[in-house]
């Protein structure tokens, strides 16, 4: 199979909500827009997209008609701390706060309306004691 492109779908119950939250908090666009189904693209990165449909909608498999659960998405950025401190003071939910990882990431992790995880990364130099421990 020869992908063109790839970007994840959520299933969600507001998909007006939703979308507005991944615009006004994330830097989205919408490039198709709907009641039911919204797709978007980064205002910064166009090979960066996302899209949001209603959990329930008669295009989705019986079997699938749930929304959205158990997912983290993760987004590299220049300055977690920065993001942070905007989205902190924007309101949004944060689930993790901003920490540094010994692997090489700093990062805090928010929650759109759904509960859907964003990982919100910079990657940073590793700790030196941990990344010797992992060489041996």
């Amino acid at each position: 199979m020869e992908m063109l492109n790839s970007y994840p779908l959520l299933q969600v119950e507001n998909v007006a909500a939703t979308a507005e939250f991944y615009q006004n908090h994330l830097g989205f666009a919408p490039v198709f827009d709907s009641d039911w189904y919204v797709h978007m693209r980064s205002t910064v990165k166009d090979h960066i997209e996302l899209a949001v449909i209603a959990y329930d909608h008669e295009t989705i498999p019986e079997i699938g008609r749930r929304p959205t659960a158990g997912l983290i998405l993760s987004f590299e950025v220049k300055d977690a701390a920065a993001e942070y401190d905007r989205l902190l003071a924007a309101g949004v939910s944060i689930a993790q706060p901003l920490r540094d990882e010994v692997f090489g990431q700093r990062h805090f992790i928010a929650a759109d309306p759904n509960g859907v995880l964003l990982d919100i990364i910079t990657p940073i130099e590793p700790d030196a004691d941990w990344l010797a421990s992992q060489q041996q």
